[in-house]
């Protein structure tokens, strides 16, 4: 624990980590840690795009599952959805400043994980090793 950080009493949670602030935090790891959330963002982070070009654009996603994680996105109010009134209608999604703010944080634990996934590989390595 660093230097002058406090605990709460009866606890081994710093200060500074609330129980609340724990949920809030498993809440947007439920978004960046969904298998499709982060590239719908990354690629609806350039502007308006639609449906069929994000189902091309993100190789391996079905439509279903585009659909679920377009309605999740929206919902947490991380992408916009606008319908043109066109025959037939034409809709697009947008990352919001919401999303994009998601994004630029995850940038950080993105080069975390890429800076040490060779560690990591070699722990479970050891430990496995260990256990047989």
């Amino acid at each position: 624990m660093a230097e002058g950080s406090a605990m709460h009493a009866g606890s081994r949670l710093p200060d500074d980590v609330e129980p609340d602030t724990c949920a809030a935090f498993r809440d947007a790891l439920d978004r960046v840690g969904s298998k499709w959330g982060i590239a719908v963002i990354a690629a609806a982070g350039e502007g308006p795009i639609r449906f069929g070009e994000l189902h091309r654009t993100i190789p391996g996603i079905s439509r279903r599952m585009l659909t679920l994680t377009l309605r999740t996105l929206e919902r947490d109010g991380l992408l916009t959805r606008t319908v043109h009134p066109t025959v037939p209608p034409q809709v697009e999604y947008t990352a919001t400043d919401l999303a994009r703010d998601l994004f630029a944080s995850t940038r950080a634990l993105s080069a975390w994980a890429e800076n040490n996934h060779e560690k990591i590989a070699a722990a479970r390595a050891a430990y496995d090793d260990a256990a047989t």
